[in-house]
């Protein structure tokens, strides 16, 4: 069985992404993209459906693991009463190949060691042809090749490979594990000590240009290093998170694929990235987002692929039986073609933050695309769509999605009035005035006191919290502060999380079970900080930074009654979470709670 969720840790190059477990399991990768199949796929089934194994052949006393400060290095040490061995497990960014090392480094004593290798390629489904060479093996199944090179003595038994060897103090082996398209010739083989080297230069050269450098440093600096990790380098595009299927309930059906990029998380990863000081990732991003948003306004999607694709036909693998038997295990996300018009919003106010930020536009600019979206916006904005959470039930008139619509609209006037861009100017401040108005009536419960999910509902939504965060309200307004007691009293949990909403099976046509929302905790947190209830804020700050793994990691959910992560891991919006909080707290640390600094949405970067 795979192990708990934070139990994996995550190495990459900027193009896919391997979790490994605390005993030396690489249970997950897709090769060579994030998008690709699964060559390891353990992780959503059992060994039989891929994995790769190095760990002691004897009992293990203990296990310690870190990343190397500032880098996506994981070591693994393990002791025994035989002796302690380090596992270094790494892949190589910006050398144009698919190479994971994994390098085995003797501390103490003389350790028996066992490695255990099962290729499965399209998702554990593929056995492929294993062939012998001098100094590894070569594995093929139609367009996919992957060499393994080691000094290991391998040994081949019921279509896996398998090695023992004795690691003593001092004694380094090397593992290269290379994946390259079969019709293509083999890469040249690395020297793995100096591409190990090589990678945590690039590492650190890279975490090095971080300027943030108030009291949760760390953190941030581990959260940044993450969103590098699950950027697809040659677009710029950043995954919701490398794996699919992980479930938002053990057991549950809520099972969905999170390999691809979305557009609700536009701005406030933008907003991330440059308040930290990585403005060129935050130009690639927007770049990205430009030209997947390039096209009709009406045929807007609101996830797309790495390289801007539409299509991402949602398919079940019936061969997997799922994380910890949570099916059905899904590729492809059907969400794609759902109607949200809060990606407007996104979209709108991306643009907008990159302009205040002072981005350089790049070759594939159009000043003509955020007027396009908005003259659609005009009137798409009245009809009822499917909301930010990608309900499966009827579309509805949902307050969030209302909102971000007047974000859009909003930063539409905003970006005239500086000069940055013509459009009717009148009309669209006529239209954003309409949008909160309308908001202000339909979307306000006065015997709630507090927004709700719907119009005409009586359901509380915790994405109500972003109103503050975008300005939609200031965060002392009457009505903010209604809605937040109403999320702390319906959906803040005993154990200090938030739920992302009531559920309601007629509302979001699925059964029930899922986790606390990670990022939705963090809005609160920052609504907290913005009305200047500053130890509040910090307390649901510190309570995140505890249930991260011991490497720094969040998913999307957390199950506080069964004290682990649950979801997609690691997940780049909780992480994009924790970055703004860490800057608001910081922002907000010292001013007067009557007159709390603006949202983060609002403040130039430094």
């Amino acid at each position: 069985m795979a192990s708990r969720i934070e139990d994996y840790g995550m190495i990459g190059d900027c193009y896919t992404a391997a979790l490994v477990s605390k005993e030396g399991s690489i249970d997950w990768l897709c090769l060579p993209s994030f998008d690709s199949g699964a060559c390891f796929a353990a992780l959503l089934g059992t060994p039989e459906h891929g994995r790769w194994l190095i760990a002691p052949a004897c009992e293990v006393t203990s296990i310690q693991r870190r990343y190397r400060e500032g880098t996506l290095i994981l070591e693994t040490t393990f002791e025994t009463d035989a002796g302690s061995v380090t596992l270094v497990d790494c892949m190589t960014p910006g050398t144009g190949t698919s190479d994971l090392l994994r390098l085995v480094v003797g501390r103490r004593g003389q350790v028996p060691m066992k490695m255990e290798l099962a290729i499965r390629f399209d998702y554990g489904s593929i056995v492929p042809w294993v062939r012998r060479t001098d100094d590894g093996l070569s594995a093929i199944a139609g367009p996919d090749t992957v060499r393994l090179r080691t000094p290991a003595d391998l040994v081949g038994e019921n279509f896996k490979t398998t090695s023992e060897f004795t690691v003593s103090a001092g004694q380094k082996i090397p593992f290269d594990l290379c994946w390259y398209a079969s019709f293509r010739d083999q890469p040249q083989p690395l020297v793995v000590e100096q591409a190990i080297a090589e990678t945590e230069e690039w590492w650190l050269a890279w975490s090095g240009k971080c300027t943030f450098s108030g009291k949760s440093k760390d953190a941030v600096v581990r959260s940044l290093i993450t969103l590098k990790a699950l950027t697809y380098a040659p677009t710029g595009a950043i995954v919701a998170a490398p794996t699919t299927s992980l479930p938002e309930l053990i057991g549950g059906v809520r099972n969905w694929d999170y390999r691809f990029c979305w557009v609700r998380d536009a701005s406030l990863t933008l907003h991330s990235l440059v308040v930290a000081g990585y403005l060129e990732e935050a130009r690639e991003w927007r770049e990205w987002l430009i030209r997947a948003a390039a096209g009709k306004p009406s045929e807007l999607n609101i996830l797309y692929g790495l390289r801007g694709e539409r299509r991402l036909t949602e398919l079940e693998l019936p061969w997997l039986p799922g994380y910890e038997g949570s099916a059905p295990v899904r590729i492809g996300n059907a969400a794609y073609s759902q109607l949200q018009l809060d990606v407007y919003g996104e979209i709108i106010d991306t643009f907008y933050l990159s302009r205040e930020a002072g981005l350089v536009a790049g070759k594939d600019a159009s000043p003509g695309i955020g007027p396009a979206l908005l003259e659609h916006l005009e009137t798409a904005w009245e009809e009822p769509d499917d909301g930010i959470w990608e309900v499966r039930g009827p579309r509805r008139h949902f307050t969030h999605s209302k909102m971000m619509a007047w974000v859009a609209m909003d930063r539409g006037v905003k970006a005239v009035e500086r000069g940055w861009v013509d459009g009717p100017l009148e009309k669209w401040r006529m239209i954003r005035d309409k949008i909160h108005d309308e908001v202000c009536r339909k979307g306000f419960d006065t015997a709630l006191n507090s927004f709700v999910q719907f119009y005409g509902g009586k359901h509380i939504d915790a994405s109500l919290l972003m109103m503050a965060i975008v300005g939609f309200l200031p965060p002392n307004d009457p009505r903010i502060r209604g809605t937040v007691e109403a999320i702390e009293k319906e959906l803040l949990s005993a154990d200090g999380f938030v739920n992302r909403y009531t559920i309601d099976e007629k509302v979001d046509g699925m059964p029930h079970g899922e986790g606390a929302f990670l990022p939705c905790t963090l809005w609160l947190a920052d609504n907290y900080a913005f009305q200047g209830r500053h130890a509040e804020a910090r307390d649901i700050f510190d309570r995140v930074l505890a249930i991260r793994n011991d490497l720094g990691l969040l998913s999307e959910e957390y199950d506080p009654v069964d004290r682990r992560l649950l979801g997609n891991f690691p997940q780049a919006f909780s992480h994009v979470g924790l970055i703004n909080t860490a800057y608001n707290l910081e922002i907000n640390s010292t001013s007067d709670p009557s007159s709390p600094t603006a949202p983060a949405s609002h403040i130039k970067p430094k």
